[in-house]
């Protein structure tokens, strides 16, 4: 970063200096923003038995249902992904919450299948575009030291919320019908709008790229917020941040690494969401009641926290491309393995937990590997795109699970064939190079 001599650049600072507890609480913050994500994604998991006992559908039409959400994360991750870059991270992340929080209480007073898709997808628009957001947040508030580790604490919040919730949802479903799971969540997605009003400050490098009318005012406001030394004027310009940032990433110099990361992110979220979205119905056919269903989606996503803890800590030694790859890898098994079947709950639980701890620390080592490939301008623009595309995509991995299955495939062949998109993820990253990481 070349600036003329005299000029401090907030940024290096950031990068540079220990975290301030202020920077620890944004990650934090970010970690449980994707928690909220993690619940209201797997709320209809959660409550799919319900569902399916009470209207008689068949599972072809419930991996419909299933998958109506990640429609709306496509969409949400590539709409409000950009709307983040441009507006800002604050702003985003308050439309986010607003949008779930909307979603998870009319899902819980609808009376139709129809009303119920619809409303899955609303919520969706708003988990897709916080996905986005808390990348760029848990990026731009942490020095290089921790950056890694803490994009793996944001991304681990997913399966944290999902264990979080499906211990609420075990307890609620043995007293009430499935429709307390959305209401619950509601609430609680409801709850973190103060906490990031009042408690989430603009972040540095998006303020320094776009230059908003005051921006030299709002970056002392939040320096001084973190902890640091205000600044008497701005630093020049690395370069004009892009009117529009989705045209930006699909520029010569950043079409592979866009391509090839959208694709990557698409074949693993597809052997996660297999996981995630079928475990319930799955156990609950198998004799156990929903209660014991959701304990086993549970183990999953304690396997899934676990992968990405263990990823976040091991990165900065062993580098995070090359972790990825192997948690990659280890998804082609441990999926196919799910699809041998278990004779008893605590295996089930077993298997489901290893096959979390590569699937989603798969996820997570992308998110990671995501947050250095793109500059600052481009950062949840470029987050946005390759999940917003790759969860798009992947709203066919429930249908074509549920078809499969309606076929009289049995569950080792779905299982097997599920996996395969792991396997060719991790080909496709050992062709991805980190050359564009942060300018910040």
């Amino acid at each position: 970063m070349n600036l003329p001599t005299g000029i401090p650049d907030p940024r290096r600072w950031l990068a540079s200096r220990a975290m301030t507890p202020m920077q620890v609480w944004v990650v934090a913050l970010s970690v449980g923003l994707i928690a909220i994500d993690g619940y209201d994604v797997l709320a209809i998991s959660f409550a799919s038995p319900g569902i399916a006992r009470e209207w008689g559908i068949d599972r072809a039409q419930l991996g419909v249902v299933l998958s109506m959400e990640l429609l709306g994360m496509g969409f949400g991750s590539v709409v409000l992904g950009g709307a983040a870059d441009r507006f800002g991270r604050r702003p985003a992340v308050l439309c986010c919450l607003g949008v779930m929080t909307l979603g998870m209480a009319m899902v819980s007073l609808v009376n139709s299948l129809v009303a119920l898709c619809l409303w899955r997808v609303v919520t969706g628009l708003g988990i897709g575009g916080m996905v986005a957001a808390g990348n760029a947040i848990a990026t731009e508030f942490s020095n290089d030291r921790r950056r890694d580790l803490s994009v793996a604490m944001m991304a681990i919040g997913y399966p944290l919320g999902a264990v979080a919730g499906g211990l609420l949802a075990a307890l609620v479903l043995r007293s009430g019908d499935w429709r307390v799971v959305f209401v619950c969540g509601a609430g609680l997605t409801a709850a973190f709008l103060p906490a990031v009003f009042f408690g989430l400050p603009e972040s540095v490098a998006w303020l320094l790229e776009r230059r908003p009318p005051g921006a030299l005012e709002k970056v002392n406001r939040t320096l001084h917020r973190l902890g640091y030394a205000s600044v008497e004027r701005l630093p020049v310009p690395l370069a004009p941040a892009s009117a529009v940032p989705l045209f930006a990433i699909f520029k010569p110099s950043r079409l592979a690494t866009t391509v090839l990361l959208t694709s990557i992110y698409f074949l693993q979220i597809t052997s996660f969401y297999f996981i995630i979205k079928w475990v319930p119905k799955i156990v609950v056919d198998m004799g156990y009641a929903p209660a014991e269903a959701a304990g086993v989606l549970v183990w999953a996503n304690v396997g899934g926290a676990s992968g990405g803890a263990v990823l976040g800590l091991l990165s900065a030694r062993f580098g995070i491309k090359r972790l990825t790859m192997l948690l990659l890898l280890g998804s082609t098994v441990l999926v196919s393995w799910f699809g041998r079947g278990q004779t008893s709950l605590a295996g089930l639980s077993l298997v489901c937990a290893a096959a979390g701890f590569c699937t989603n620390g798969g996820v997570v080592g992308i998110f990671g590997v995501l947050a250095r490939a793109f500059p600052t301008d481009v950062r949840a623009t470029g987050t946005g795109f390759a999940v917003g595309v790759g969860r798009g995509a992947s709203v066919l991995a429930p249908i074509i699970a549920g078809m499969l299955f309606q076929a009289g495939h049995g569950l080792a062949t779905v299982s097997m064939l599920m996996s395969v998109g792991s396997a060719v993820g991790a080909v496709l990253l050992s062709r991805v190079a980190l050359t564009g990481a942060t300018r910040d």
